[in-house]
């Protein structure tokens, strides 16, 4: 068995898992761990807990110390000098005229790297902004370039639903949407109807997708050939899945609305029609 605990580095970022080592550690406790990036300041999101051996794809690196009142003041000076480096920054993009937007900045714990998170809709030649950067500040600079749903989770912001988007608030990790999954819920397949904050598919197309999907599978669908309860076969024109209310029209050109429960599928021929995408759709599809 293996010992491991949950760390994360923002409110509602992405776990990573690293081996407790000698420490007891405790939801919320913060802790210092040495990353790629170098030394940083994390905070337990899921407390220790063993799991097999062989589970794990590489070896965990160890937590370095629990958090001393010296690190959580490095940890504040570095916020409030990252928001001036951002500013900074921001000038120094403006003077090389640069396509790319910054979309945040953060220092190590020990302040030997500046890390500079940006969105762009290609490659960037940033060699004299590099230049440019490391001559100001006087540490090492990595620039990152993140897709447009890491820039929306950066920035943050009020979706159609009137709520924080769901990446700013909950989501550690995005999910795959697809636009089948709009189709198969009724959704009006047009960019405004179907688009988040950060231009691709909303992520709550898919939190309801397994619903709708279930549904689907036991009920008439749009095509099929049902008899009613009064022995008449009906063709179904129109479903409402939620409500799980069917439209039929037999062969007098009645039509009628029923329960699902009420009908019986004689026959399939519920066809998986392809969905047209336009160009401003197919912008929505993430390939990132």
């Amino acid at each position: 068995m293996i010992r491991v605990v949950g760390i994360t580095f923002k409110d509602v970022g992405k776990i990573y898992w690293f081996n407790p080592g000698p420490y007891k550690l405790e939801k919320d406790d913060k802790v210092v761990v040495d990353t790629i990036r170098g030394l940083e300041l994390g905070k337990v999101t899921i407390p220790p807990f063993d799991v097999e051996d062989g589970v794990l794809e590489h070896e965990l690196k160890q937590v370095v110390r629990i958090a001393s009142n010296n690190d959580l003041k490095n940890y504040k000076e570095n916020l409030a000098k990252a928001e001036k480096a951002f500013g900074t920054a921001e000038k120094i993009i403006a003077r090389n005229k640069l396509e790319m937007k910054l979309l945040e900045c953060e220092y190590t714990l020990d302040k030997q790297k500046i890390i500079f998170y940006y969105n762009a809709d290609g490659r960037v030649d940033f060699r004299e902004l590099l230049k440019d950067l490391a001559a100001e500040f006087r540490v090492r600079i990595e620039l990152r370039q993140v897709g447009t749903r890491e820039g929306a989770k950066f920035l943050g912001g009020i979706g159609i639903c009137g709520r924080e988007i769901c990446c700013k608030n909950h989501l550690r990790e995005f999910d795959l949407v697809t636009m089948k999954m709009a189709k198969d819920q009724g959704m009006s397949l047009s960019a405004s109807k179907v688009a988040g904050l950060c231009g691709k598919l909303m992520c709550c197309i898919a939190y309801e997708s397994p619903v709708y999907e279930e549904i689907r599978k036991r009920i008439p669908l749009n095509g099929d050939i049902v008899e009613t309860k009064d022995k008449k076969r009906c063709k179904v024109i129109d479903v409402n899945i939620l409500k799980e209310i069917i439209k039929t029209i037999d062969d007098e050109e009645n039509i009628e609305e029923w329960e699902a429960k009420d009908l019986v599928k004689i026959e399939s021929h519920n066809k998986e029609e392809k969905i047209i995408i336009d160009k401003e759709l197919e912008e929505l599809i993430d390939n990132e």
